[in-house]
């Protein structure tokens, strides 16, 4: 079978709630050694603008419309975390007061280089478009800079303050993004935030309506301004919070896990309003077997084939740990040969 080329219109299809051409395939990223076997070649460097170009050599490889790329090196300093099987959400807080909120390293959004939004356009292939995420969200970033235990305090102590956090994070991603829309290579934004444990959100649905969801509304009022879709990207139970996300304005949604609910009963609650982006738990296919993956995802596309408003993928995205052929027989399930082969 001749192997598919990029095309955008799928996910603007999609992100419309409509049927695509062909089953459409999303992932928020994959990872370095896929990449490579997809490319039959090692990585060979050559910085933001080198690293996109083989990423997306590999996405259209591997049978997507676009590619995962950030607008800049930006990112807000934290004192670092240690990495091992999980961090720990009170680590690396920088700001516990005033004094210490003043002397933050703010990033300033336009101290960064973005030109390989720009130069990438020769080296997409077919009419592929870029997914532009963010250095981190709003919330993630302001609990990295603070703490997650020191955030919650501070809501209670200092709630001028975490109004100042919020709006100091906001507005530089919204610059972040606002530079990204210049460039006709972008083809949508994507706002990745996590929002939540496996049980509720991490602050309450109050204040998340305070201070994280304006923000958010800006970033997607700001995509539709500029005529470009918006996914939100967000991990966590967010079943008191999902009629706010299309309040917000998110053309789709992305990150499901079964544990929180299954992205079958996701995509009956919510395909009215929203585009719901993969969803096949990660944990489901690292450890079941390829028929059974394959069966899932076969059942997944008769379900959304004839209402349109889905797109195959992981819950979350395809780290180096899952088994690739795990990961290729959800994708050749859904487009029909291996793209490995």
């Amino acid at each position: 079978m001749k192997k598919r080329t990029p095309e955008f219109d799928n996910l603007l299809c999609a992100f419309k709630r409509e049927v695509p051409s062909r089953p459409t395939l999303f992932e928020l990223f994959m990872n370095m050694p896929l990449y490579e076997a997809a490319n039959g070649r090692r990585f060979p460097g050559g910085g933001m603008l080198g690293e996109l170009a083989f990423t997306a050599e590999a996405f259209a490889g591997l049978g997507y419309d676009y590619v995962t790329a950030k607008a800049s090196a930006m990112a807000f300093p934290t004192r670092g975390q240690e990495h091992l099987d999980m961090i720990s959400l009170n680590d690396g807080g920088m700001v516990h007061d005033w004094e210490s909120f003043e002397r933050y390293p703010w990033p300033d959004p336009d101290g960064y280089d973005c030109s390989h939004l720009r130069d990438i356009k020769a080296r997409l292939p077919g009419n592929m478009k870029l997914m532009v995420m963010g250095p981190g969200g709003v919330l993630e970033n302001v609990t990295a800079i603070v703490g997650y235990e020191t955030l919650c305090y501070l809501l209670y102590e200092e709630p001028e303050l975490v109004e100042a956090l919020f709006a100091q994070v906001g507005r530089r991603l919204l610059r972040y993004y606002e530079r990204a829309l210049d460039f006709d290579t972008v083809g949508f934004l994507c706002s990745n935030d996590d929002w939540g444990f496996n049980t509720q959100t991490f602050l309450s649905p109050e204040s998340m309506r305070q201070y994280v969801f304006p923000w958010h509304k800006r970033y997607a009022d700001l995509a539709h301004e500029a005529g470009r879709p918006i996914l939100l990207h967000s991990c966590g139970n967010l079943r008191q919070v999902m009629a706010d996300v299309v309040s917000m304005g998110f053309d789709a949604k992305h990150s499901f896990e079964d544990g929180i609910q299954p992205v079958e009963e996701a995509y009956e609650q919510w395909h009215g309003s929203l585009c719901i982006a993969g969803g096949i738990d990660v944990d489901f296919i690292c450890r079941e077997s390829e028929d059974v993956i394959m069966e899932r995802i076969r059942t997944m596309m008769e379900r959304t084939g004839a209402r349109g408003g889905y797109l195959v993928g992981t819950g979350n995205s395809v780290p180096a740990y899952m088994p690739q052929n795990k990961y290729l027989a959800m994708v050749r399930e859904a487009i029909g040969y291996d793209p490995l082969a």
